[in-house]
């Protein structure tokens, strides 16, 4: 008898389990894979070479920092501004400078008076009569011109120099191109190296892409190949890319897609490609493409 029930104890056993587990698998929510909203790119072979790429304007994008910290005093342009190497971006308070400045050119004239005086003293004494003035008073005088002198260039150096520091309180363009981004207002406190460019320039007449290729496939890259890209959520308008330059220097992945077997700790080779601004559509600096390399000839 005890054996008998010890089997219908075990039976009931393995029967609460299954019947726990359909229990959860019933009441588990089954959602319905959704279908991306636009169908992503495909490969256009088999062995062509996938990689994330980054719009950047030609030759990268400039951030423009600020020489000095100070109060935005000026703010000259905006956002989609065409700008020219040289023109005015911004100014800081300079008041401070300005004030030196005054101070220095008074220092000027004050040292040409002394210079003038101590000279004319010098002047008089030379056509005294020899033998009425000893060489060491002489020399002496002599050095008191020469040191009212270099006084005199003193002054004048630092008025020079406080010119300088006023002229780089108004930052210029240093190329032509489009204004991208504006970080800053008017009256904000700005110094250098802050976390975000005072503003970014970029010429945008011709785009550039950098492509990051996984290191194991670093291999397969050659100079010169050709690739396509597609920006993200537009898998039907291909844009011909042309090879410009590979990066020297393999660094790690720094834009991550989300994908689930994604390494966090993969590194990538560089390689920068160009392309036209299309004429039927816009594609702005910092969106995503899709950028496939196609397959080096004799590549393994």
């Amino acid at each position: 008898m005890l054996i008998v029930l010890r089997k219908i104890s075990f039976y009931l056993a393995v029967a609460g389990i299954i019947s726990t587990v359909l229990l959860v698998a019933q009441m588990r929510p089954n959602y319905p894979v959704v279908p991306p909203p636009v169908a992503p790119a495909t490969k256009p072979s088999p062995r062509s070479i996938a990689a994330a790429g980054l719009v950047e304007a030609r030759n990268e994008n400039t951030r423009i920092g600020v020489p000095a910290p100070g109060l935005l005093r000026e703010l000259k342009v905006k956002v989609w501004d065409h700008v020219k190497a040289g023109d005015t971006l911004l100014a800081l308070d300079d008041r401070d400078l300005r004030a030196q400045l005054a101070t220095n050119i008074a220092n000027v004239a004050v040292a040409d008076a002394t210079l003038k005086q101590i000279t004319a003293k010098f002047k008089r004494v030379e056509k005294l009569t020899a033998g009425l003035v000893s060489s060491e008073d002489w020399q002496e005088r002599k050095d008191n011109v020469d040191l009212a002198d270099a006084q005199l260039q003193a002054a004048k150096a630092a008025v020079a120099q406080t010119q300088t520091l006023i002229d780089r309180m108004v930052v210029t363009a240093p190329i032509d191109g489009t204004v991208l981004q504006v970080n800053v207002r008017l009256g904000e406190y700005v110094q250098p190296g802050q976390s975000s460019s005072s503003i970014v320039l970029g010429n945008t007449d011709i785009f550039q892409i950098r492509a990051d290729i996984d290191e194991q496939l670093a291999p397969r890259v050659r100079p010169g190949q050709t690739a396509v890209g597609y920006v993200k959520g537009d898998s039907q308008h291909p844009i011909p890319l042309k090879f410009v330059r590979i990066e020297p220097f393999i660094i790690p992945k720094t834009s991550l897609t989300g994908a689930t077997n994604e390494r966090v700790d993969t590194r990538v080779l560089q390689v920068i490609f160009c392309f036209d601004r299309p004429a039927d559509r816009s594609i702005y600096v910092g969106q995503q493409m899709d950028v496939y390399l196609e397959e080096a000839a004799g590549a393994q």
